[in-house]
């Protein structure tokens, strides 16, 4: 028999001792008065607490353990004195993982640690298995990524990101809609038609309907439809899905944030992106400054804007514009780029610049002006027609953002998408595929519109200095187990 079985079958054991000494194993409630992280500030005061124990050390008549709950931990000393001498036998049965709730007061220990002094204690949940010591397989990411939920009782920086994300959420609703007044709203995840962006989708039969769906790529052509609605500034916090690749900054599903103002362009989309990683940075580091990778990143300054081109020139001495076709591909074979279907320069531009320059990027930026041949969902830009009013924000060398200056003509879009079908046609598996619904929303009229989308995995990445996507997400896409 197995180390654990005979640990489980142990506790099993003592939790039908406890039930035969009438302590109920699994009550249905308490009335936790105080977090663990208030305990701690109330000092000389009575407090009413509960959480897990994760420690457990016996000294004759007093018995010290460690209480966790989600805000933070404490000592806690339980004497037979204070709570009885039968009471106090029942810590015979009571392991490490259990819960516990206690009462009592909170004083400074003769070594400095801040402790509650239990008068009182309730048994709240026997654990059957039990928790590690250390978490002695974090070598091994996947049984790590697996067990999850050990991993944040165990890790404690795993559980900082975690709540840094969970921070993250709740700040970047708060500035958009108590500081620039916009309203969070919710579109389909199940579409009959993929869109919003270059990817390949899942796919899925829907038996109700006998038809096929597709998992969202993002939410962008829908929200549009609620600014066709009358909606001026909108934003959701969505789900999304693509079928690609799994490294250490993609994942199948995740998270990010569209949001759409109308009446404005890519300028004033760019100014509220940078008080909103101003606002989170603040809200995390109390300041402007914080760590990217080996880097201090200060993003309280003002941040650097320059065109796609001039990036290539800046940091790889690439004068792109100067260059023939048979130039451009030369790079493109020397690089090991190989385009997904027609080559087109605007597509090669890019795909130089994605390959040669973000890891360059380290102190906040602005990468603007982007080939509109790339940019499908993007108004051209007013001074040449080659290019798109479209913008995508780097810091510490990562992706950020992706925004732009929203088309808002019904035939210039359709046009778009007709180009979109020939690339589709040879052989371009991210094309977008036409969508006749949106074209006719779109018909009915549309404001000046600037919008923009916001990896909210990758968000938390650089945030918390965390650069595996699969750290920021509770519970990550895995290879099932038996594969």
């Amino acid at each position: 028999m197995s180390r654990l079985q005979l640990s489980k079958e142990a506790k099993i054991e003592k939790r039908n001792l406890l039930e035969q000494a009438g302590v109920a194993t699994y009550p249905y409630s308490y009335p936790k008065t105080h977090t663990i992280a208030q305990c701690r500030d109330s000092l000389d005061k009575s407090v009413n607490t509960a959480g897990r124990i994760m420690a457990l050390r016996e000294h004759g008549k007093v018995i010290f353990l460690d209480l966790q709950d989600q805000t933070a931990k404490i000592q806690v000393m339980v004497s037979s004195k204070a709570v009885g001498e039968e009471t106090f036998k029942h810590f015979t049965l009571i392991d490490p993982g259990d819960f516990l709730g206690v009462t009592g007061n909170v004083m400074t220990s003769k070594t400095g640690e801040i402790t509650i002094v239990a008068n009182a204690y309730t048994f709240l949940g026997k654990s059957l298995r039990p928790l590690p010591s250390e978490w002695n397989v974090g070598e091994d990411k996947e049984v790590r990524f697996r067990s999850r939920y050990l991993d944040m009782l165990i890790n404690p920086d795993t559980k900082r990101v975690l709540d840094a994300r969970w921070t993250i959420l709740r700040e970047v609703r708060r500035y958009l809609q108590d500081e620039h007044n916009f309203i969070e709203v919710e579109t389909p995840v199940l579409q009959p038609l993929y869109g919003g962006t270059n990817a390949k989708p899942f796919s899925t039969h829907m038996n109700a309907l006998d038809t096929d769906f597709y998992l969202r790529l993002a939410p962008e052509l829908y929200l549009k439809r609620l600014i066709v609605g009358g909606y001026e500034r909108i934003f959701e916090i969505a789900r999304n899905f693509r079928n690609e690749g799994i490294d250490q900054t993609h994942q199948p599903e995740f998270t990010m944030i569209e949001w759409y103002e109308a009446y404005a362009d890519y300028t004033r989309i760019m100014e509220v992106t940078e008080g909103l990683i101003k606002h989170l940075v603040n809200k995390l580091y109390g300041g402007t400054t914080l760590k990217v990778g080996e880097h201090e990143v200060n993003v309280g300054g003002v941040w650097q804007k320059m065109t796609m081109v001039e990036s290539l020139q800046k940091y790889a001495g690439i004068d792109f514009n100067s260059l023939n076709d048979d130039q451009i591909k030369q790079l493109l074979t020397d690089n090991k780029i190989e385009l997904i279907g027609e080559y087109t320069r605007g597509k090669a531009q890019f795909q130089l610049f994605d390959r040669l320059i973000p890891s360059k990027l380290i102190d906040p930026t602005w990468i603007i002006d982007y080939p509109r041949d790339v940019s499908p969902l993007s108004k051209k830009h007013r001074d040449n027609e080659l290019l798109a009013e479209r913008f995508e924000g780097y810091i510490g060398g990562k992706e950020l953002c992706d925004g732009w200056s929203e088309i808002t003509d019904a035939t210039d879009q359709r046009q778009i998408f007709e180009n979109e079908q020939t690339r589709m046609r040879a052989g371009d598996t991210e094309a977008h595929p036409l969508d006749e619904d949106y074209l006719e929303a779109m018909e009915y009229g549309m404001p000046p519109l600037g919008g923009i989308g916001i990896g909210i995995d990758r968000l938390v990445m650089f945030l918390t200095n965390t650069w595996s996507i699969r750290e920021v997400i509770a519970f990550p896409t895995l290879r099932p187990k038996n594969q």
